[in-house]
């Protein structure tokens, strides 16, 4: 008994330690032009070798704290929209040091690339070749890292169209006509070009104090790490956690490849497409098979991807959909390893026959998931999309309408078989209880909410990430309380949320070239980390 009770005593000493906070600490202070404490400004750790970084936000009283930084050197630097100071470089911590700096902002100037796309598209002038950029650019990537931190001339402008045009020919061939893409370099050189008139500090507009949108102080407590993931041609789209630990990115456009990450040590491993053709890829996730699944949605294909060898196998479809761009868009493999894609159409790949069965009462989807019972549930991208779900013994496909004509993207069900859904036009959350076939709709907070990603948390919240804003939101099923988290960068463009083993919600930044979490800061989250 006394032996028992010894080794119970060291793996309880053994649990306490390893779920308490090792590693480096920094803290201190931030203040304004003022003097006064400056609430709201992200003071981020980057490891200079494994380029991960740590991103926190002061606190009303200006204070921070960056915990559990693994022994290194890193720099430590302030992110303020608008402020400028010194960052502190070549900082080598121990692991267990403690350590503080104070930072002291000055003035700066607001740059076009700081802002967010609803910021954007409200300040920008008007013009021709505005909508266009909105309609058809915006949907991958917002202005600022492509168009407004880099002025051009006009025949630089034209050459980066051009480029877009043949990179992206898949979806802009027919609608980016030879009219429209001039009246974009025209409008493109206007705005950012090498002679424009327009102001280069976006603050000098009377409308801008308008755009810029509030944080509660409860806002402050959100925690970022990320993971630098740069040197594709394409940009990464989500990070999926496979059982292993692991994170697996699909690289849109013409990356042509998916990676796996290893997010102990931020360590990425490529596994690329033998051609040059623009693929797309769109999603990855591994299968229960141990085989890592994507699509390449500009070629309508679905690939199987062995790790442990890197070769890769394609499924092409040849299903079609009178009037639309047949396309694979979200891949998830069930339990008896078929491929469920959402796209057009919807469909499903058997791998032991090697059949796809097109459900063409679906004929364009966008979000999909599996319920506890394997039904397989969608949504339809357009203004009065639908939500619907196929059944897994039947295959029945039953589709229900919501309230708002609000355009459905992506959904998350919760563990008592709720789905939530966001209504990106709408800027609301759905709420859909599959029992009594009834919605429930929460507004958004502020203009152009635009959810995209969603997931329902481990804290069971509701969480999501809004376009336009560059935030990401807590919606409370409880109470409808929403709370918005300011994130670290501007162009957050956050299209997928996942949640690994310890609860924490993964993402991608793609034109960051980030991929990352998030959790509150809190005893249990910091002891989940």
């Amino acid at each position: 008994m006394r032996s028992i009770s010894r080794l119970a005593a060291l793996v309880s000493l053994a649990i306490l330690f390893s779920s308490s906070a090792f590693g480096a600490t920094v803290t201190g202070t931030v203040s304004g032009p003022d003097g006064t404490p400056f609430e709201g400004a992200f003071v981020q750790a980057i490891n200079s070798k494994t380029r991960i970084s740590v991103s926190v936000l002061t606190d009303k009283q200006g204070r921070y704290r960056v915990e559990n930084l693994p022994a290194g050197e890193y720099q430590v630097r302030v992110r303020a929209v608008g402020f400028t100071t010194d960052p502190h470089s070549a900082v080598n911590l121990t692991a267990d040091q403690n350590i503080s700096f104070e930072f002291a902002m000055k003035q700066g100037t607001v740059r076009w690339s700081d802002l967010n796309l609803y910021q954007g598209k409200t300040l920008m002038p008007d013009g021709k070749g505005k909508e266009t950029l909105s309609t058809n650019c915006y949907i991958c990537h917002g202005f600022q890292t492509r168009m407004a931190a880099t002025r051009r001339d006009e025949d630089g402008w034209r050459d980066r169209v051009n480029y877009m045009r043949t990179a992206m020919a898949f979806q802009l061939s027919e609608r980016f006509t030879d009219d429209k893409a001039n009246d974009v370099v025209s409008y493109l050189n206007t705005v950012f070009g090498q002679d424009s008139t327009v102001t280069r500090n976006p603050a000098d507009l009377p409308g801008y104090k308008d755009t810029v949108r509030p944080f509660s102080d409860e806002a402050m407590n959100i925690v970022y790490v990320e993971y630098d993931v740069s040197g594709s041609k394409g940009l990464p789209w989500s990070a999926s956690p496979d059982k292993d630990g692991n994170f697996w990115i699909p690289y849109y456009g013409r990356g042509n490849e998916v990676a796996r990450l290893n997010p102990k040590t931020g360590e990425l491993n490529r596994f690329q497409l033998p051609f040059d053709e623009t693929a797309g890829v769109h999603s990855v996730v591994r299968g229960p098979d141990g085989m890592v699944y994507f699509t390449e949605f500009a070629l309508n294909k679905l690939a199987k991807l062995d790790p442990a060898t890197g070769k890769i196998i394609e499924f092409q479809d040849s299903g079609t959909v009178p009037g639309r761009r047949s396309d694979k868009h979200t891949v998830r493999v069930d339990a008896k390893g078929n491929l469920w894609s959402s796209g057009s159409p919807l469909s499903k790949y058997d791998q032991e026959t090697g059949k796809f069965t097109h459900f063409m009462d679906v004929p364009s989807s966008y979000g999909i998931t599996f319920d506890k019972d394997g039904n397989v549930w969608f949504c339809v991208l357009q203004k009065d999309g639908k939500i619907g779900r196929i059944d897994a013994k039947t295959e029945k496909v039953t589709q229900w309408s919501p309230p708002t004509q609000g355009t459905p993207q992506r959904l998350s069900i919760d563990s008592d078989g709720i789905v939530w859904f966001g209504e990106r036009t709408g800027n609301k959350i759905g709420r859909f209880d599959p029992k009594t076939e009834t919605f429930k709709e929460y507004p958004l907070p502020g203009p152009a909410a635009t959810p995209y990603a969603i997931i329902v948390g481990k804290d069971n919240g509701i969480w999501y990430a809004s376009t336009d804003q560059d935030l990401i939101g807590r919606l409370d099923p409880k109470t409808g309380k929403v709370v918005e988290y300011p994130f670290p960068h501007s162009e957050a463009m956050m299209r997928e949320f996942f949640l690994d083993a310890q609860g924490r919600i993964w993402f991608a930044t793609p034109t960051n070239n980030r991929v990352g979490y998030f959790y509150l800061n809190g005893a249990n989250e910091r002891s989940s980390k």
